[in-house]
């Protein structure tokens, strides 16, 4: 039998409606990021998971809160399923960034631009540190799935999108092949009962009373 993880980003924030890198400033949802956590709670109740483990940003742990409720469980809060720290890019638009750090600004395109750490910049966190907390905490989410169950990390676009092709076994560079999801949207993965594969199966779905924004973080 199969085990599946479910990998779903929180509902949107002003930040995310303004283009502001969030990283670990914690922002919390707002009135549409909350209508999104209540209209994809239902469908992921629907999946009947076992387990719901957040990051501990208010952003995600509201979103996590709305869909265990819905399933009568609790949320496990982890901070190693945070976003980027973006250092002092926090709370900066792109063109703030771009005017603030240029040299920074001119780098993170060339390396693919949003999804991507822009770590150069002061206090913002290197992918290896971030892959160096999420990939143990997803495959700790992984393990502790019972063959045909279902669990559920919420976390954040970046950290998420770099975690999951680490998971997948994919070349880091794939994670550039990857469109960050969007709010509330998530992935699927599961793996087989033969050789344990992480797998694939399903990516940015979202709930079909659905209202998407896209943005840093």
């Amino acid at each position: 039998m199969t085990r599946t993880l479910v990998l779903l980003r929180h509902g949107r924030t002003a930040w995310n409606a303004e283009g502001r890198a969030q990283g670990h400033t914690d922002v919390p949802l707002d009135a549409i990021g909350r209508a999104q956590a209540a209209a994809v709670a239902p469908v992921i109740a629907a999946l009947r998971p076992s387990f719901v483990w957040s990051s501990d940003l208010a952003r995600a742990a509201e979103t996590a809160e709305v869909i265990a409720a819905a399933r009568g469980l609790a949320v496990v809060r982890d901070p190693s399923l945070r976003e980027y720290d973006m250092g002092e890019r926090s709370g900066l638009t792109i063109p703030e960034f771009a005017a603030a750090f240029p040299s920074e600004h001119a780098r993170w395109v060339a390396d693919g631009g949003p999804g991507q750490s822009a770590d150069a910049v002061p206090g913002a966190e290197s992918t290896a540190a971030v892959l160096a907390r999420m990939l143990p905490a997803l495959r700790g989410a992984m393990a502790a799935v019972a063959p045909g169950e279902t669990g559920v990390v919420v976390g954040h676009g970046a950290a998420l999108r770099v975690a999951l092709v680490a998971l997948l076994g994919w070349d880091r560079s794939a994670a550039l092949t990857l469109r960050a999801l969007d709010n509330c949207a998530w992935a699927v993965v599961d793996d087989s009962a033969i050789d344990r594969a992480p797998r694939l199966t399903a990516y940015n779905r979202v709930a079909p009373d659905f209202t998407s924004a896209g943005a840093v973080g």
